[in-house]
C-alpha cells in the first residue's frame, strides 16, 4: 500500500541539506505541503505553492523556532507533522578531543529536536493528531572509537523519542525515530572515497520510510526506533 500525504502539512527543521531535500521531494510527490526550516538556505527541491522555505532560523532557540512553526501553520492552515533532520557529526577520540565537541553534538542533535517538538506540539494538539519523526543513528546502538560524542547525542535522540511517545500516547500524536547507517550523500563520498557506496542507504529510501511514519496508516506505530540500514537492491 502506498501511503498518501495529500494536504498534510509537514515541517522539516534542518531541511535545507541533502537529506532534507530528498525527504521534501518524496513528501511533495505524496501530496504534502512542506516547510523547510533552518539557519542557512540551500538549494530547494522544487519551486511550487506547496513548498515554503524559512531560512535564517536558529533551531537551538525556542523563541525563533516557535515563530517559524507558527508561520508554517499560518501559511498552510495548520501543522500535521515534523521531521527533525537538523544535526551534525564529529569524529574525535576522547583522549585527544575537545570537550566542546560533546556540547556541540548535544546542541546540534538533541537540543534542536527537543526545541522543535516543544514548538510544534501546540499546533499538532490543535489538530487532535500528529506525527513526529526524529533522525537518530544506527551507530548509536554500539559506539566505536572516535564516535563517543556523536553517538551519545544520538542516543539522546532515541531516549527523547521513547519518552515523548509515552507522554503523548493518548493524544493521537505519534513519535518515532529512524536509525540510518551511512547515508549515500556527495559529502560522505568525498569524506570516504574508498568505501563501498553500494552498501550505503540512498536518501530517497530513508525518505520513503519517513513518509510512511507520517501517514495515517502508521497511526499504531509510536515509540519505535527503526533501523534503516539496507544498501541498494
Amino acid at each position: 500500500m502506498k501511503s498518501t500525504l495529500t494536504d498534510k502539512v509537514i515541517a522539516i527543521p534542518g531541511g535545507f541539506g541533502y537529506l532534507g531535500s530528498a525527504i521534501a521531494q518524496v513528501l511533495l510527490a505524496a501530496g504534502a505541503k512542506v516547510a523547510l526550516i533552518g539557519l542557512v538556505r540551500g538549494e530547494l527541491p522544487a519551486t511550487e505553492a506547496n513548498l515554503l522555505a524559512l531560512p535564517g532560523v536558529d533551531l537551538t532557540d525556542l523563541v525563533a523556532s516557535t515563530a517559524a512553526f507558527k508561520q508554517v501553520a499560518a501559511q498552510f492552515g495548520g501543522l500535521d507533522g515534523v521531521v527533525n533532520v537538523a544535526g551534525g557529526f564529529r569524529w574525535e577520540l576522547v583522549r585527544s578531543g575537545d570537550i566542546a565537541s560533546w556540547d556541540a553534538m548535544y546542541q546540534q542533535n538533541v537540543r534542536t529536536a527537543v526545541i522543535a517538538c516543544q514548538a510544534a506540539l501546540p499546533l499538532l494538539q490543535a489538530r487532535g493528531m500528529g506525527r513526529i519523526v526524529n533522525i537518530g543513528a544506527n551507530a548509536a546502538t554500539k559506539a566505536v572509537a572516535g564516535m563517543g560524542a556523536y553517538t551519545a547525542s544520538k542516543s539522546g535522540v532515541a531516549r527523547l523519542t521513547e519518552s515523548l511517545a509515552d507522554e503523548l500516547k493518548s493524544s493521537g500524536i505519534t513519535v518515532n525515530a529512524i536509525l540510518p547507517a551511512i547515508i549515500d550523500t556527495p559529502q560522505n563520498r568525498v569524506d570516504m572515497p574508498d568505501a563501498d557506496f553500494s552498501q550505503w542507504t540512498p536518501p530517497e529510501s530513508i525518505a520513503q520510510v519517513i513518509a510512511f511514519l507520517l501517514s495515517d496508516e502508521a497511526h499504531a506505530v509510536s515509540g519505535a526506533l527503526i533501523p534503516v540500514t539496507g544498501g541498494r537492491p
